[in-house]
């Protein structure tokens, strides 16, 4: 799991629709913003109903994702700020693993 200091709040994701950029792919859509350069990245997980119906199987898409971007959370850019929203239901840490992977690199 990310720690906490890692993962936007709630006024973090409320600001990232209002002025943030889309990057897609086929399981997930990245919304994210650049903020001051030097601060630390906040990057959340969101699954919404209509994805999960149960409340448990949302909170395990978030937990799997949190564990596949742990791999990658240092290679994002100092600043973003940033929400993972999954399109489909999708439990494979390894392929959201490779799709967080190409979202970096169309970051960077």
């Amino acid at each position: 799991m990310l720690p906490k200091k890692y993962r936007a709040n709630t006024k973090d994701v409320e600001l990232i629709f209002q002025k943030g950029i889309f990057l897609g792919s086929p399981n997930l859509t990245f919304k994210y913003f650049r903020s001051q350069p030097n601060e630390r990245i906040k990057i959340s997980f969101i699954a919404p109903k209509n994805i999960a119906k149960m409340a448990v199987q949302r909170n395990l898409l978030r937990r799997r994702g949190y564990i596949a971007l742990g791999k990658y959370i240092n290679q994002f850019p100092l600043g973003i700020t940033g929400v993972f929203v999954f399109k489909k239901y999708q439990d494979d840490i390894s392929i959201i693993e490779n799709e967080i992977k190409n979202i970096l690199n169309k970051i960077n």
